[in-house]
């Protein structure tokens, strides 16, 4: 069976106002993040959730969602806290997820900018044959 639940978090990250949808499906945590500009009224956040919008946007997965866990000794949480935070860093998945996200778009773009200077490169090289073809014709 489907479960899934999300959740909306709304706040000011200078000089825009910032929104991240989180999702859970099965035990996956997907993350999106819209950008609104002003303060949105919540009309706007309405209109964002119960329109075709929502529908567009890019959900990238974070991993699995831990979900509660036994507890345990209260030294044993804190010891294996700060382990946790010395190996992935200060955030939440959502944060990281984002950054994770980030990180696979500039990726991207750097192979796209690569590509096309290439395809500059290749068509000034063509270019140039043409014309030198043409200063020597008729010899």
């Amino acid at each position: 069976m489907d479960k899934t639940s999300a959740k909306l978090t709304v706040f000011f990250e200078s000089p825009f106002w910032v929104g991240v949808f989180e999702r859970i499906t099965d035990g996956v945590l997907s993350v999106c993040k819209v950008t609104f500009g002003a303060e949105p009224q919540d009309c706007e956040v309405w209109e964002l959730i119960l329109s075709r919008r929502y529908d567009r946007l890019l959900f990238h997965p974070a991993g699995e969602d831990g979900g509660r866990q036994a507890a345990d000794h209260p030294k044993r949480r804190r010891r294996s806290a700060e382990k946790e935070l010395r190996r992935s860093g200060v955030g939440t998945k959502s944060q990281q997820a984002l950054q994770m996200q980030r990180e696979q778009m500039k990726t991207k773009r750097r192979q796209r900018r690569k590509e096309e200077k290439e395809a500059e490169k290749e068509r000034q090289f063509a270019l140039k044959q043409q014309k030198r073809k043409e200063r020597h014709r008729g010899h």
